[in-house]
């Protein structure tokens, strides 16, 4: 069952988004060569505590971080460490908020100073077909409308889809039904709903789609070694379409 969420749960909701969007803003300021990934995961506990909300990723089935951070090849739950950030990486940074017990979940990938082409383009595809996707999201519409129109941005732009990683219904547990592959044809799979929150998460790699987790246990990285990038944002479905909660 995918739950709906009331007018109640929705303004919980758009107050935990909009802590988790002011956080992640404040975290880009504060990417430059020579950060340590701890630094950055110190950064955002403190302005999630700041902001009387907890991290939602901290203790989640053992992860022992707040913040998601990968690097490069690394596609998801990346462990902060003393790893610095070098010229030219890209670093995904993913983050959960928990207020008042409700959950919101958001996710970009950023450039470290300069960045070779390709990898600027990898982003920018990311980024759009994030857009692309939530703009399929109204009620009526099939969950897979989201996944194809992300599938199609996606592998025109010569770039290939995370299959092993999907993304989530979220509201009052950070994840709840349905789940939503980034990947698929049109008109299949359940029918979106007003009072659906999704959390939608495009993870794209430059080049398989092929991933394979480290032995750290969490640490999810491209096969072939090669960048992946990763945006996402809870998103509610509303009677006419869609509010991004985490805008």
């Amino acid at each position: 069952m995918i739950p709906l969420k009331s007018e109640k749960d929705l303004g919980y909701l758009r107050a935990s988004g909009k802590i988790l969007s002011l956080v992640l803003k404040e975290v880009e300021k504060i990417i430059k060569p020579g950060i340590t990934t701890n630094e950055i995961d110190r950064f955002a506990e403190e302005l999630i505590l700041e902001n009387k909300a907890q991290p939602a990723f901290k203790g989640y089935k053992g992860f022992p971080a707040t913040a998601c951070i990968s690097v490069n090849e690394e596609i998801v739950h990346g462990i902060p460490s003393e790893r610095k950030l070098l010229e030219g990486d890209i670093v995904s940074i993913d983050l959960g908020v928990n207020f008042c017990g409700y959950f919101s979940d958001s996710a970009v990938t950023l450039a470290v100073g300069k960045i070779e082409a390709r990898r600027k383009k990898l982003i920018e595809t990311a980024r759009k077909s994030l857009e692309l996707g939530i703009k399929e999201v109204m009620p009526g519409k099939h969950l897979s409308d989201i996944s194809s129109a992300i599938q199609k941005h996606v592998e025109s732009n010569g770039f290939s889809v995370v299959r092993q990683f999907v993304g989530h219904g979220i509201g009052t547990s950070l994840h709840e039904e349905p789940e939503i592959p980034n990947f698929g044809r049109q008109g299949e799979g359940a029918v979106l709903k007003e009072g659906m929150v999704l959390a939608i998460e495009p993870m794209i790699n430059l080049g398989t789609w092929e991933a394979e987790i480290l032995p750290n246990g969490w640490t999810a990285v491209t096969k072939d070694n090669l960048p992946s990038a990763h945006f996402e944002h809870t998103v509610a479905v509303t009677k006419k379409g869609y509010e991004i909660l985490t805008a």
